[in-house]
């Protein structure tokens, strides 16, 4: 027998067990190979040629004469029968610019060679000349149409909408309110810093347009740019590489330099290398939709009645995916409440400025984080404790949803917060820290629906598993990406489990499109929760029949029975389950300095079953990342440009920042997951920021109502309070 092998059988691995993340050495060893570290034979390079400016025609484009064997490619090489748009969901985003601009940083054109000091020199030259038209930047700029609207024959710059009701009409219980409780809520771009920066790599190999990319979704590229030749998607492979990070930001954005990449690939047949550097990411990526939600509550001795939120999210110059981005902002538009009579109306707002586009939790943070924060105030302004205030109306099983679906699951919520203010001591300090006295606690409660909305993965995704066994081996062939946060771990121990046998007979490489089945996109908090679930159907199957050999099983998704949907109304069941979330920050702040220091954070959060420890390394990072959302991260745009360029300007919380993390995973088991478990990557976001602006409040006395709240807009906030 060869060294290296036993002749002892590995020992099964269980659901239950705790393992070390298979690709744990060979990141830590520094041996996993990112698209930065690929060299092809004859290697070529690209820059992108961007817009300088927000809006405006363009007039003329100078390129200087070329040296050999370097090029400029724009729009005018896009063959006669391909057509200039990329395939984001919507259709509009296009690949280049022609006759004229939408915002800065649009690509107009790549410059392309083997020597990256020439192509820099020859960027540098190329000059663009403008008709500048005046740009609309904010959200507000869009709902008044700055500069004309964008969308001349509607008259406006509204790219989409949708509205949601339930209950009686808000007319009548606004006429019997006692008193209606108005606020307007804004939340801010952020910036997703994944570490490692955007990237691809495109070839020309047997007939085939192959590219390497730092991608969440591979099938997505191969979609989204094949109409720019007018070619089959099987002429297109996408091969993901190691991901260092995502969180939404390279779930469509590598369509944009794969499309532009395809062009080039297409005129020049060698392959050829694009890779942002830290500030390109920072100013010419996609971010996370800013936001201003207009909340109307009625109350009636002392009890809501009714709620009306009108809610609008800037899409930026493209709508590319914002329109389901806004769905799951208005499904979560009244967070884990309950109330009888809402009305929720959603726009999304057309502007000059980079488009945006997914960022974990997908729209849900931004009205989560406004309506908890719009209750907190409303129950201030009460007299009465916040969460007491929250708690008479949480959800629970059976109750209605804003779309007249129902909750299906138990909701867990009173057990977690027995959990998370015992270990707070929430309701003690929460007496003790008087308003105002520099100390204070803060509480919020969240959700986040699982998966795509309403009949999404039925009738859009069809999401597909494969497994291939050979010998006592298995390949695990879907679509669905490692980027960090441990899937490949998740999915080959559901695997494993299910069989019977040890990990180390699992085999799951990172995907290429033309090896493995379409998954659906590495998003929607739905990989563990839905392709998991196929992995575990199809090793099932396998199971049965694992005495006959090598063989392959492939299973597709099947949607349970009795969970109605109507895409057209938004009427139904929009989610088959939530995982839920409780998160409590104790904060002090130096009325000096106007520093916070973080004192304590607890959260609690029920996500079925987990049937991995990695999902701690998700909670610590996706309470952090949202604690950052709330106090620093400030991302600013004048005249369409992006202010801040780097990760020294744009501030994100370290772990200098905040204290060691309480968690706690409050199990029920789900009974469409595999093993119980649902997704969990984006609720653990969604809730953080609400607690610690809430516990700052309470510190100064005081009231915000838009994020970030760094140093100086503490001091701006204290010059009004007396």
């Amino acid at each position: 027998m060869s060294e290296g092998y036993s002749s002892k059988p590995m020992q099964a691995t269980k659901i239950g067990d705790r393992i070390v993340r298979v690709d744990a050495v060979q990141k830590a060893r520094g041996e996993a190979v990112y698209v930065c570290d690929m060299t092809l034979p004859n290697m070529q390079y690209a820059y992108m040629v961007r817009s300088t400016i927000a809006r405006g025609r363009i007039k003329a484009i100078h390129v200087p004469e070329l040296p050999e064997g370097y090029y400029f490619i724009s729009a005018k090489d896009i063959p006669a029968q391909g057509k200039n748009e990329l395939w984001m969901i919507a259709k509009d985003w296009r690949c280049f610019a022609e006759d004229y601009v939408l915002y800065v940083g649009e690509t107009i054109g790549l410059v392309v060679g083997p020597d990256r000091s020439v192509l820099k020199r020859i960027k540098a030259q190329i000059k663009i000349e403008y008709e500048e038209q005046t740009p609309a930047v904010t959200i507000d700029d869009g709902i008044h149409c700055v500069g004309g609207p964008m969308f001349p024959e509607k008259g406006s710059n509204v790219m989409c909408e949708l509205f949601c009701q339930k209950g009686r009409p808000m007319e009548e219980v606004f006429a019997e309110a006692d008193e209606i409780f108005e606020e307007t809520l804004t939340t801010p771009y952020q910036e997703h810093v994944h570490l490692e920066t955007n990237s691809a790599i495109a070839d020309y190999e047997d007939g085939k347009f192959v590219f390497y990319a730092s991608a969440q979704c591979p099938f997505y590229i191969r979609k989204s740019i094949a109409g720019l030749l007018d070619i089959p998607y099987d002429d297109i492979i996408i091969r993901q590489c190691t991901t260092g990070g995502a969180f939404g930001g390279k779930e469509h954005f590598p369509d944009v330099l794969c499309g532009a990449l395809l062009i080039a690939e297409n005129k020049i047949r060698k392959p050829i290398k694009m890779v942002f550097d830290r500030e390109e990411d920072t100013q010419f990526s996609v971010k996370r939709h800013p936001s201003k939600c207009i909340y109307k509550t009625a109350v009636k001795n002392g009890e809501i009645i009714g709620t009306e939120g009108h809610i609008y999210y800037n899409c930026g110059a493209y709508l590319s995916s914002s329109f389901v981005v806004l769905q799951r902002g208005v499904f979560h538009a009244n967070g884990v409440y309950t109330i009888p009579n809402t009305y929720l109306k959603g726009e999304g707002i057309g502007t000059n400025t980079f488009p945006t586009c997914a960022f974990r939790g997908f729209g849900a943070p931004q009205t989560l984080f406004c309506f908890e924060t719009h209750l907190t105030h409303l129950a201030h302004h009460l007299g009465v404790d916040p969460l007491a205030f929250k708690m008479r109306y949480l959800a629970k099983k059976g109750d209605e949803t804003t779309t007249n679906g129902h909750i299906i699951e138990e909701v867990k919520l009173p057990e977690m917060l027995d959990v998370i203010t015992r270990e707070s001591d929430y309701w003690r300090k929460a007496k003790e820290y008087k308003p105002g006295c520099g100390r204070g606690i803060g509480i919020a409660l969240y959700n986040h629906g699982g998966a795509f909305t309403g009949n999404g993965e039925q009738a859009i995704i069809k999401a597909h598993a494969r497994l291939v066994k050979t010998g006592d081996h298995v390949s695990i062939q879907v679509g669905s990406t490692e980027m960090g946060q441990g899937f490949k771990t998740s999915l080959r121990k559901i695997c494993a489990a299910t069989l019977g046998v040890s990990i180390d007979q699992i085999e799951y490489l990172d995907p290429d499109t033309s090896k493995v089945v379409d998954s659906g996109p590495t998003a929607a908090s739905r990989s563990t929760m839905v392709v998991g679930r196929l992995v575990e159907r199809a090793a099932q199957e396998m199971k049965e029949r694992w005495s006959e050999g090598d063989f392959t099983t492939e299973v597709e998704y099947e949607h349970p029975d009795g969970y109605p949907w109507d895409q057209a109304t938004f009427r139904g069941d929009a989610y088959l389950g939530y995982g839920w979330g409780v998160a409590c920050v104790e904060v002090e702040v130096d009325k000096l300095t106007n520093e916070v220091k973080t004192l304590g954070v607890w959260s609690s959060h029920e996500i079925g079953k987990a049937i991995e420890l990695i999902v701690h390394g998700q909670i610590n990072g996706g309470i952090l990342q949202s604690l950052g959302y709330g106090s620093m991260e400030k991302l600013e745009v004048k005249g369409g440009r992006f202010k801040q360029k780097s990760m020294s300007d744009y501030v994100i919380p370290t772990s200098m920042d905040f204290p060691k993390q309480f968690y706690h995973i409050q199990e029920n088991p789900y009974p469409w997951g595999p093993y119980g478990a649902k997704g969990m990557g984006e609720l653990v976001f969604n809730g953080a920021s609400a607690a610690y602006v809430d516990a700052v409040e309470r510190a100064l006395n005081t009231r915000f109502t838009s994020i970030p709240i760094p140093p100086e807009a503490i001091e701006e906030a204290m010059k009004h309070v007396h």
